[in-house]
């Protein structure tokens, strides 16, 4: 039965790249052929950067051109979906540079206000998805205190450093002490927002924070 309505589904709605829109061949999942050999693909060391804070932040893929449109679209556009995809994707590059280097995995979250706004949190999915391909379960360890400006606004890095002090707290300080921490967002860019989440679970007893996103802008 289960069947049967996924082949009615893919009839319906046929499942297409997340990235460039091509209709998927036969064997293909969620990406294509072309997109896979053609996408910004980070590897090796260019896929790690170092940050304050945090240890390590390894990405998968640079946030430029198709990456960039596809990620858009998850995070304003409704394509939740896209998030398994991405997840996918991000745990091959977790597994690659940062095995174990962690003891719990979770996310940067959104604000209470953003979330019921966009309706999900795109960090969440991501998180969600990138650690049941891990073989893990993502923990929730923060949330927003504060409803701020949105980071993808703000062009100085000194004004997004500034636009996220203080801007999160721990849930639990127990679920973190002595653990280290792989934290998961959809896309580094400064590295500001990373740095804030890690500087405040380091400050309720985390061992260490790494961290992993589906892009990096720089």
């Amino acid at each position: 039965m289960i069947q049967a309505l996924e082949v009615l589904l893919d009839l319906l709605f046929p499942p297409k790249c997340v990235f460039c829109g091509a209709l998927l061949q036969k064997g293909e999942s969620g990406l294509c052929a072309g997109c896979q050999t053609t996408l910004p693909w980070l590897t090796g060391e260019a896929a790690e950067q170092k940050g304050e804070f945090f240890s390590l932040c390894v990405s998968p893929l640079r946030y430029q051109d198709k990456v960039r449109d596809s990620l858009r679209r998850y995070k304003f556009s409704g394509r939740r979906g896209y998030g398994r995809v991405y997840g996918t994707l991000l745990a091959q590059c977790v597994h690659d540079h940062l095995a174990g280097r962690y003891d719990l995995i979770t996310w940067v979250p959104l604000s209470a206000r953003r979330r019921r706004q966009r309706g999900y949190d795109q960090a969440f999915l991501l998180a969600s998805a990138a650690a049941e391909a891990l073989g893990e379960k993502a923990v929730a360890t923060l949330r927003k205190a504060r409803h701020n400006r949105a980071q993808s606004g703000l062009g100085e890095d000194a004004t997004r450093r500034a636009n996220v002090i203080a801007a999160y707290e721990v849930l639990d300080r127990e679920a973190v002490r002595g653990r280290r921490v792989l934290l998961i967002d959809d896309i580094v860019t400064t590295g500001a927002t990373l740095s804030e989440c890690a500087r405040t679970l380091l400050a309720a007893g985390a061992k260490e924070v790494v961290c992993a996103a589906a892009a990096r802008a720089r």
